[in-house]
């Protein structure tokens, strides 16, 4: 089969799982990332647990990246069968909400739309099955272990403690491009947008804001290259920058809260109830909202919402895959109590 034919028909089934993989109704996600790591695990043969178990306590745990690499931890999912790519999947699936994971399966669909926009070379560094699980430690509803999914523009990763996920981050979605601007086969049409809420909900607040408001959130003429701390275990703890939520007006409020979800609702139901009650926390006069660069697409943009417990970043300043001016976003939810389960200070 044609290169071009077989990594369409990849993404396509990648697609395909999302309504395809049921998951056990009344069994919480930790619960549900055990058992179907466990059940993936017992189709594996030895030289592919060799890449796919890693100790929980070694420092590959906590080393994540976006970029399109050679290779990475894990196993990635074109060195599996097709039972076990749904055995990874279906790990994948229950560890995130069904908005979550729709994000992440055509992220890696996206990955085909550039090998066809990029052309004959781009082969080997665009591949939907490209993407590598890593199960640290062993699965267990009593115990403590540890789950990854990452590849290029996605890092996934969750710990989970007597049967509850306990942390889920860092969670990094991203995509070129941000806007699907060309006619391409594919389940993906032109004006595709992954992280369009990303994006969308972030214009309307600081469009919407007073003008004293604009000026108070905005940190940069110029959006910065990328996010802070890419790659770092823990994000540095510095002081919020721009306008507290507290000194908004109602509706930028609810505005903000919004967009906040977008992040918060990537993990299943009971996962993001326990980020929103943190987050809660930290209360109206602790969360942050900060802006640079321009406010409309097609220019760079950041923006940054910080409080005393998580983190979030989002950035659009590179050019998409045939040069269209900043349309290729990144954007990260942190766990400013430590990513990861590792303490910044004293237990969790």
């Amino acid at each position: 089969m044609h290169l071009r034919s077989r990594l369409l028909i990849a993404g396509a089934a990648i697609a395909c799982l999302l309504t395809s993989l049921a998951l056990r109704s009344g069994d919480g996600p930790g619960s549900q990332m055990s058992k179907f790591a466990s059940s993936w695990l017992d189709t594996l043969d030895d030289q592919q647990k060799a890449k796919a178990i890693v100790a929980y306590e070694s420092v590959d745990r906590t080393v994540w990246n976006f970029i399109p690499l050679p290779t990475r931890k894990g196993l990635p999912l074109m060195e599996m069968d097709a039972a076990q790519q749904v055995g990874a999947l279906r790990t994948l699936r229950a560890a995130l909400s069904e908005s979550g994971y729709s994000k992440a399966s055509k992220i890696m669909q996206n990955e085909s739309l550039l090998r066809l926009l990029e052309g004959a070379g781009s082969e080997e560094k665009r591949n939907p099955e490209k993407y590598y699980t890593t199960i640290y430690g062993t699965p267990s509803e009593t115990g403590t272990w540890g789950f990854s999914f990452e590849g290029h523009h996605l890092s996934l990763n969750f710990v989970c403690r007597g049967g509850e996920v306990v942390d889920s981050t860092p969670q990094f979605f991203a995509t070129n491009p941000a806007t699907i601007s060309s006619d391409v086969p594919g389940p993906m049409p032109k004006g595709t947008r992954i992280l369009r809420e990303e994006e969308e909900l972030a214009f309307e607040l600081v469009n919407k804001l007073s003008k004293s408001h604009q000026a108070k959130v905005s940190i940069a003429e110029t959006a910065p290259a990328e996010i802070r701390f890419a790659g770092v275990p823990q994000s540095e703890l510095t002081d919020p920058e721009g306008l507290a939520m507290a000194n908004m007006d109602q509706e930028s409020q609810t505005r903000l809260g919004k967009l906040i979800e977008v992040y918060v609702g990537a993990v299943p139901e009971s996962v993001a109830k326990e980020r929103r009650r943190i987050i809660g926390l930290d209360g109206p006069d602790g969360i942050f909202f900060a802006w640079a660069g321009a406010t409309k697409p097609g220019i760079g943009h950041y923006y940054r919402i910080q409080g005393k417990s998580f983190l979030i970043e989002f950035v659009n300043t590179q050019p998409d895959a045939v040069g269209n001016p900043a349309n290729h976003i990144h954007a990260v939810y942190r766990d400013m109590t430590g990513d990861f389960d590792l303490p910044i200070s004293g237990d969790k």
